[in-house]
């Protein structure tokens, strides 16, 4: 089942769209969520960035520095945008540990030790089919670390709409426990979730709708499903201007929750058949051990 409120074909829309740069807030994010790899007692010696450059791009060149020795794979709706994007051709060196450094696969044709997926998993309107491929793309007792916008983000900007009588600006995002909800039922072990809110300022309603816009788009069911023009554009930039909280300096506030979360692929249990048969032998002993 889709997000409730999520609109399945915006979201593929803006997921598919191309692009060539990474909004400042998903490399801040990214930064935060490379910090917590000094968790983990061993280095991955594989790993899988999905969609590099929504996720950040200089993220993906602090990871290859801080992975040498790791091979490295892409995944991305536009892969030769996504290749091109991460490759660095002036890299040369005769350091072998280098020339592994420059590989950089298309896909993954066997599991991974890590999966990297940075702000993309609140743009999916069906998340869990996506953890069901991610966790079949991870090797047994490798891990997944991934981040994604909570429900407080754009709390403020929600208020404004909603004083206004608009539909709300974004679709409703979901709850970190969902997520590591979703996670155990798609099998993936130990699931740790954390959670962190990030408050931007902006010097206007301007260079705010502009980041936003970077970040992604309204995928809200529930939208304007018309365009809207110039008019209703400055009534949009006057009610932000005057409802949403500044800073003590004058800057319009913005909040933004962001949710992190990494799980272990576990090695599989067999699986216990409905019934199973006990000889007469076994019977008495488990009968005699219980009486004593």
């Amino acid at each position: 089942m889709p997000v409730p409120g999520l609109d399945p074909v915006a979201a593929q829309r803006w997921l598919s769209r191309p692009r060539n740069q990474s909004p400042w807030l998903h490399e801040e994010v990214a930064r935060r969520m490379g910090e917590r790899l000094q968790w983990f007692r061993d280095p991955p010696a594989s790993w899988l960035h999905w969609e590099p450059v929504l996720g950040g791009l200089q993220a993906h060149r602090s990871l290859v520095e801080h992975l040498p020795a790791a091979r490295c794979h892409v995944a991305a709706h536009d892969m030769p945008l996504a290749l091109a994007a991460t490759r660095d051709p002036s890299r040369r060196s005769w350091n072998p540990l280098q020339w592994r450094r420059g590989q950089i696969a298309a896909g993954v044709d066997t599991p991974v030790a890590m999966l990297w997926a940075n702000m993309v998993l609140h743009h999916v309107a069906r998340p869990q089919p996506l953890l069901r491929q991610w966790h079949r793309q991870i090797q047994t007792d490798g891990f997944l670390m991934f981040s994604c916008l909570g429900p407080d983000s754009l709390r403020e900007l929600r208020a404004v709409y909603a004083r206004a009588g608009w539909p709300d600006p974004a679709h409703p995002f979901t709850d970190m426990h969902d997520w590591g909800d979703m996670l155990v039922h798609n099998g993936f072990a130990e699931p740790v979730m954390d959670m962190e809110r990030i408050s931007l300022s902006f010097s206007g309603a301007g260079p705010l709708l502009d980041e936003l816009r970077s970040l992604g788009r309204n995928l809200n069911a529930g939208r304007f499903g018309a365009l809207r023009g110039r008019a209703w554009r400055r009534s949009l930039e006057r009610a932000i201007d005057q409802g949403l909280p500044r800073s003590e300096d004058g800057r319009l506030l913005l909040t933004f929750e962001v949710i992190y979360g990494h799980a272990f692929k576990a090695t599989p249990r067999p699986r216990r058949s409905d019934s199973q048969s006990v000889s007469m032998d076994e019977m008495r002993a488990m009968l005699r051990d219980r009486r004593s």
